[in-house]
């Protein structure tokens, strides 16, 4: 896969076939745009062009909006590498951007930029300034520009019955098992490790304090879950918490993971953990000592998952 930053950076000695979106988390619905687009490029000699927008149109032009994405743009970029596409456009959205009419769009950037001999498009997609545009206008534009429009029809859309918006409510649910069928693969968080207030290793749990650079990125429901990672090519299980720690005083979200089985000084290390299921929620104990008894029921419930599903 080509990377290019933006519309005015792409070059292809082929035309294409175009598909256009966000493609936050690259779920199931949209990995079956793309294999439609690739399967197209490939029987006509078109390469391939996905093309997306960063920032997330909505923190552009709600400045109130909170959405947080399941996906970090490195994130995203690397899912769609995993697709077989040729070329992926990564398109700056600013204020300007969305004041293109739906003329210009099509012209300046599917047509003239892109090279479009074919858009595959969902049926209820709008562009163009205020989004006032469908895809009865952009066939209409297909006629007068010389490229192909592909419906993905309501049928199909709700034949997957996966969307970015279900996805990002089941991880603010905590429901992270369900995300990750929507998703077919598992929600990650990716991050630096940064030194905490050293609870954990005072309770007998030294943890990994993550910290994720992006605010954008959706944090999942505070609580306790088991997760995956890997380390210096070696995978490793363990119990990542999510909150506040409030039977020991904490007012911050933090979060912190202990790892089985590792003896490693892990400060400053960049690394991705794997999100498996949720054990429970965050809760104030009464004491240190019911805290330490939960951790021990927490370690015990991880160990026999990860024995039941991941065992050699």
């Amino acid at each position: 896969m080509e990377e290019h930053k933006g519309a005015n950076s792409f070059s292809s000695e082929r035309q294409t076939v175009v598909t256009i979106g966000t493609f936050d988390g690259v779920h199931a619905g949209h990995r079956k745009i793309i294999d439609r687009l690739v399967n197209s490029a490939n029987a006509n000699n078109l390469d391939s062009v996905v093309l997306t927008f960063f920032p997330h149109p909505r923190m552009v032009l709600q400045k109130e909006s909170d959405i947080k994405l399941i996906n970090t743009i490195e994130e995203r970029k690397q899912l769609l590498d995993q697709t077989g596409i040729d070329h992926l456009v990564v398109h700056p959205f600013t204020h300007q951007f969305s004041r293109l009419t739906a003329l210009e769009f099509v012209r300046d950037i599917l047509v003239n930029k892109l090279r479009a001999k074919k858009i595959i498009i969902g049926y209820d997609h709008r562009f163009g300034r205020n989004r006032t545009a469908d895809i009865n206008d952009l066939k209409q534009f297909g006629k007068e520009f010389g490229f192909e429009v592909e419906e993905i029809s309501q049928q199909d859309v709700e034949q997957v019955a996966v969307s970015s918006t279900k996805i990002r409510k089941a991880l603010l649910d905590g429901r992270v098992e369900q995300a990750n069928i929507y998703l077919q693969s598992e929600f990650t968080l990716k991050g630096t490790v940064v030194r905490g207030r050293g609870i954990g290793k005072d309770l007998g749990y030294p943890t990994a304090n993550m910290e994720i650079p992006e605010d954008y990125k959706l944090i999942p429901k505070n609580g306790v879950y088991v997760v995956r990672s890997v380390l210096d090519g070696q995978t490793i299980f363990g119990m990542m918490n999510i909150g506040t720690n409030p039977t020991v005083g904490g007012k911050e979200q933090t979060i912190e993971t202990y790892f089985f089985d590792l003896d490693k000084d892990l400060y400053g290390k960049e690394f991705t953990i794997e999100m498996l299921v949720r054990i429970r929620d965050e809760k104030k104990f009464n004491s240190v000592q019911e805290l330490k008894i939960a951790m021990k029921q927490d370690q015990a419930f991880s160990s026999q998952y990860i024995k039941d599903n991941y065992a050699e």
